[in-house]
C-alpha cells in the first residue's frame, strides 16, 4: 500500500480507534517501518533512519521532531510533514537529505501492521495480541516506581503503564487501577516488548562535596548503630542481673530445703521401736505393721528345712548349658524399643514371657515366641524401677513409692507403703512373701496370701536392692552407705552387715546358700562373699560397670550386666577356678537366665530386649 492510498484511508476515519486510543495512552512508542532501496543508494540508511522516525498521524503518536523523506513515487517526490498523514515530510527535510545523502530510490514505506487490522476495526484483546511494538525503555515510566520497568505492561483501563510484578502485587490486594481508581483485573494488561537494558550504576563519590555527603551518612549510620548498642548492652546487664538474683535466690531455697531433708531423715532414723531381738548394729525399727502372722512365719520355717536339705544332694541337669556352649551364645533375637527408661525385667517359668516396664508408669508383656508385645499396663504413676513375676501375676516397683500387683491386665491390688522411691522389689521362694526395699531407709514385708502388708522396718540409710537366700529364712539389702545388711525374715533383726565401699548396684544369691554376689556403683568388679565367715573370698574382673546380676540354678554361672556389654563367669567344683565363659558387645541394665540356662535375656535402658543363645 503506497502513501498517498494509506493517507486517503486515513482521511474516511473520524478518529483513533478505541485500540489506538489505548496505545496513546500507554506511552509515546515509535512504530517500526522498513524501506526497501536499492543496494547501490547511498541514501539508503538515511532514508531507513528517517522512516523508522515517522509517525502514524492515523493512531495519534508524536514523533519526537520534524524529520523530512524523499520518497520515490511514479517518479516523482512527495512531500510529507510529520504532524500530517504517513509519508509526507517537510520540504526543509528533504532539501537536507538530498544534499546530504543524495537521492532515495525506489523506496517504499512498509506499515509495522497489515491494512485489515487497522479497517476492521477488531476488539482491544484480538489488536494487543496481533500488534508487536518495539519499545524503548528510556520513553516510558512506571506509574507505580517511577523507574523504566523491566517487564512492561500497560493498562487498557487507563493506558498506564507499569512493571508487571508491581501492577500484579497491586491488583491482587486491592482490584484497582493505582492511578485512576478503576476496577482492574490481570486480563485488563496489555504486554508491551521492549529491549533489555543493563542499568547503569549512577555516578557517585566522583567529587569532594560527594565524598563528604557519603562520609557523613557513614558517621550518622555509626553513631546511631553505637548508640543501639548501648542501649540493649544496658538491657542485657539489667536482664542479667536479674537473672542471677533468681539463681542465688534458687539456691538458698534448694540448700534450705536439703537441710530440711536431712534433719527429717535423720530424725526419722532415730525413732526407737522395742524390737524382738537382738542385733549385731543395733536394734531395727519396726514403726509400722503387726508382724508376721503365725502362719507366715511357720511357711517360713517348712520352706527353709524343705529347701535346705534338697539343694545340697541337687545335682545339674543332663540337658543344662555347659561352659564351652555358654561360649558360642550369639544375639539370636532383637526387639524394637519397648518402653524408654527400663531398668529391670523379669522371665516366666516358661521362658517365654518378659515382664518390663519403662518411665512414665508404662508396662507390658512380652513374648518371645510371637515376637510382640501381648500385655500392657496402665494406671501406673512414676518410672518403673523393678519387676517380678507372681506365678501368672506381675509384680510392679515405681519411683512413686508404689508396689501394684497385676492379673491378667488388670490391677488386683496396689500398696502405698514407702515414703519415697521403691529401689527394688524381691520374691520370697514360697512364694507367699514380698518384700519391698526404698529410699526412706526401710524395707516392707507383704503377706500375699491375704495381700497386705505386714511389717515395716527402718535402718540408717537408703536401701538399693534386696534378695532373698534360696532358703528364705534371710534378706540381703544393699544401701546406699556401701553397707550389705542381713536381716532375719522373721523376725526383722539386723543379723550381719558386710561393710565395703560404694553404692551397691545389685545383689544376687548362689543356689549354693553360701555365696552373695554383689557390684558397686563405680566399680567394674564382681564382689563373692561367704556368708559363713562373712567375709569377701573373691573378686571377679569383668572390664565395665555393672548394673544388675544373677547366678544361674545350678550355682555354676553368674552373669553380669553393664553399659559396655554382658559377661557371664563359670566356677569349676573340681579345680575351684572361675573363667570367663561369655562376653557380648550388648549394653544393658538388666539380665535373666532363660530355661536350662540355654538362653539369656538382656534389655538395654531404650528398652530393647536382646536374646542370646547358640545358633
Amino acid at each position: 500500500m503506497s502513501a498517498a492510498e494509506y493517507e486517503a484511508m486515513l482521511a474516511d476515519q473520524t478518529g483513533p480507534t478505541t485500540a489506538q486510543e489505548d496505545i496513546v495512552a500507554a506511552s509515546p512508542v515509535q512504530i517500526e517501518t522498513r524501506f526497501e532501496a536499492s543496494d547501490n543508494d547511498p541514501g539508503r540508511r538515511e532514508a531507513q533512519s528517517l522512516a523508522k522516525q515517522s509517525d502514524l498521524a492515523g493512531i495519534g503518536l508524536r514523533p519526537k521532531k520534524r524529520r523530512t523523506q524523499k520518497l520515490g513515487n511514479a517518479g516523482r517526490d512527495e512531500e510529507h510533514d510529520a504532524p500530517g498523514a504517513i509519508g509526507q515530510v517537510s520540504d526543509d527535510a528533504k532539501n537536507q537529505s538530498a544534499r546530504s545523502r543524495g537521492k532515495v530510490s525506489r523506496t517504499k514505506l512498509k506499515l509495522s501492521f497489515a491494512e485489515d487490522e487497522l479497517s476492521s476495526r477488531k476488539s482491544n484483546a484480538t489488536l494487543n495480541e496481533n500488534l508487536h511494538f518495539r519499545i524503548s525503555p528510556q520513553t516510558m515510566l512506571c506509574a507505580i516506581s517511577g523507574e523504566a520497568p523491566q517487564s512492561p505492561v500497560a493498562s487498557r483501563r487507563s493506558g498506564h503503564v507499569f512493571e508487571r510484578r508491581l501492577i500484579e502485587s497491586y491488583i491482587t490486594e486491592h482490584g484497582k487501577d493505582p492511578v485512576t481508581g478503576e476496577e482492574l483485573s490481570a486480563d485488563d494488561l496489555i504486554e508491551l516488548h521492549s529491549a533489555r537494558v543493563v542499568r547503569p550504576r549512577p555516578p557517585t563519590l566522583t567529587s569532594i562535596p560527594s565524598l563528604l555527603s557519603v562520609f557523613q551518612t557513614e558517621w550518622d549510620a555509626t553513631a546511631l548503630e553505637a548508640y543501639n548498642l548501648r542501649q540493649q548492652l544496658a538491657q542485657t546487664r539489667q536482664e542479667l542481673s536479674t537473672a542471677l538474683y533468681q539463681h542465688d535466690a534458687a539456691v538458698r531455697v534448694i540448700a534450705r530445703l536439703n537441710r530440711e531433708r536431712d534433719a527429717a531423715r535423720e530424725a526419722l532414723s532415730k525413732i526407737t521401736v522395742t524390737s524382738s531381738g537382738p542385733s549385731n548394729n543395733g536394734e531395727p525399727m519396726q514403726v509400722d505393721g503387726e508382724g508376721l502372722s503365725t502362719a507366715i512365719a511357720a511357711t517360713v520355717d517348712a520352706t527353709q528345712e524343705r529347701l535346705s536339705k534338697t539343694r545340697r544332694k541337687r545335682t545339674v541337669p543332663t540337658d543344662w548349658a555347659t561352659a564351652e556352649l555358654l561360649g558360642m551364645y550369639k544375639p539370636t533375637q532383637i526387639s524394637e524399643a519397648l518402653f524408654s527408661g527400663a531398668a529391670s525385667l523379669a522371665l516366666d517359668a516358661s521362658g517365654d514371657l518378659i515382664l518390663t516396664g519403662g518411665k512414665d508408669g508404662v508396662a507390658g508383656v512380652y513374648s518371645i515366641s510371637q515376637s510382640k508385645l501381648v500385655q500392657s499396663f496402665g494406671g501406673v504413676s512414676g518410672t518403673v524401677t523393678d519387676v517380678l513375676w507372681w506365678g501368672s501375676r506381675a509384680v510392679l516397683s515405681t519411683t512413686s513409692g508404689q508396689v501394684r500387683i497385676f492379673d491378667q491386665g488388670s490391677e488386683l491390688i496396689g500398696f502405698d507403703s514407702h515414703a519415697g522411691r521403691v529401689a527394688a522389689i524381691a520374691l520370697h521362694p514360697s512364694g507367699e512373701l514380698l518384700a519391698s526395699v526404698g529410699v526412706d531407709k526401710s524395707f516392707v514385708l507383704y503377706d500375699l496370701s491375704e495381700l497386705k502388708m505386714v511389717t515395716q522396718i527402718y535402718t540408717d540409710s537408703d536401701l538399693t536392692t534386696a534378695s532373698f537366700h534360696p532358703d528364705g529364712h534371710i534378706l540381703a539389702a544393699g544401701s546406699d552407705d556401701g553397707r550389705i545388711r542381713v536381716f532375719n525374715v522373721k523376725t526383722g533383726v539386723n543379723a550381719a552387715n558386710l561393710d565395703s565401699k560404694g553404692r551397691i548396684t545389685a545383689l544376687s544369691f548362689s543356689e549354693n546358700g553360701t555365696w552373695l554376689a554383689a557390684s558397686r556403683a563405680g566399680q567394674t568388679t564382681i564382689e563373692i562373699w561367704d556368708l559363713r565367715k562373712s567375709a569377701q573370698i573373691k573378686q571377679l574382673e569383668i572390664g565395665s560397670d555393672i548394673e544388675s546380676l544373677q547366678w544361674d540354678y545350678t550355682g555354676q554361672f553368674i552373669a553380669a550386666a553393664g553399659s559396655s556389654g554382658i559377661a557371664v563367669q563359670a566356677y569349676s567344683k573340681s579345680s575351684k577356678e572361675w573363667s570367663e565363659s561369655l562376653r557380648a558387645a550388648t549394653p544393658a541394665v538388666a539380665i535373666s537366665w532363660g530355661p536350662r540356662a540355654q538362653s539369656v535375656v538382656s534389655i538395654a535402658a531404650q528398652g530393647a530386649l536382646t536374646l542370646l543363645g547358640p545358633r
